[in-house]
């Protein structure tokens, strides 16, 4: 069982996190300014248990270690556990339910994340589904915007996300993504199995997730402003989907 690291705990200097890398602690991102001797097996031990390294500048390292001495590294704990797709595939099995899933392509600001997965919850989803890379993660700022909601909805972080579409495909969910190009969201039948997926804020979906989807939806936008914020735009897409089943 891991070793369970505080929220907000964040571990400084190599060989300090060289040890937590050893013990196993829950540790979320590991940040590292430079390579070379300790560095460069920091980086491989991180590798091989699967936890993500940025690359990151003096200045991002002082912020986190609140001025304490690094050495170039910075590990945050993470504040809760992640899950596999087949954990997040197995929850509506269990509730003889079809799969409603989240999936987040990009979704690097942290309140939308949380705020994503407080909707989430209160919706009915079985779970969201973040990639390792370009994304915010479980972090102390996701679990207080989602207002305790991360502790209740299982979390995946893939690796590979289009491989991951792939997966949810073979176990018959079709993949509904998030596009001005897409059809009217209301005009859409969701109560099959489906994955909603939610583009980044500034650029949305990328393309090679594009064409991964089975359909593209839409939300109308009758004003000068041509788009929503994120975690505003998966509320409204996520309670159509709760509306259309909750009538059946």
């Amino acid at each position: 069982m891991n070793k369970a690291v505080p929220a907000e705990d964040v571990i400084c200097g190599r060989n300090p996190v060289i040890e937590a890398l050893k013990s196993d602690a829950n540790l979320d991102t590991i940040y590292i300014d430079g390579s070379g001797g300790s560095l460069n097996l920091i980086r491989k031990l991180a590798k091989d248990k699967g936890i993500v390294v940025k690359d990151a500048q003096e200045k991002k390292l002082s912020q986190l270690s609140g001025g304490a001495s690094h050495q170039g590294v910075v590990a945050v704990g993470a504040c809760g556990e992640y899950v596999s797709v087949e954990d997040i595939l197995a929850v509506s099995q269990k509730k003889g339910t079809k799969p409603f899933i989240i999936i987040c392509d990009e979704i690097e600001d942290p309140h939308n994340l949380g705020a994503i997965i407080r909707t989430a919850e209160t919706s009915g989803a079985d779970g969201v589904i973040i990639p390792k890379r370009r994304s915010a993660s479980l972090n102390a700022t996701v679990f207080k915007t989602s207002a305790g909601a991360a502790s209740y909805v299982p979390v995946a972080r893939v690796s590979n996300l289009a491989s991951c579409i792939d997966q949810l495909k073979e176990n018959g969910v079709w993949i509904y993504g998030t596009d001005a190009s897409g059809s009217d969201y209301s005009k859409t039948d969701f109560t099959g199995s489906c994955a909603l997926v939610i583009g980044s804020e500034g650029f949305g979906m990328s393309k090679l997730i594009q064409k991964k989807c089975d359909f593209m939806i839409k939300l109308p936008m009758l004003g000068k402003i041509n788009s929503l914020n994120a975690s505003v735009a998966a509320g409204i897409f996520m309670y159509e989907v709760l509306r259309q089943r909750s009538a059946e």
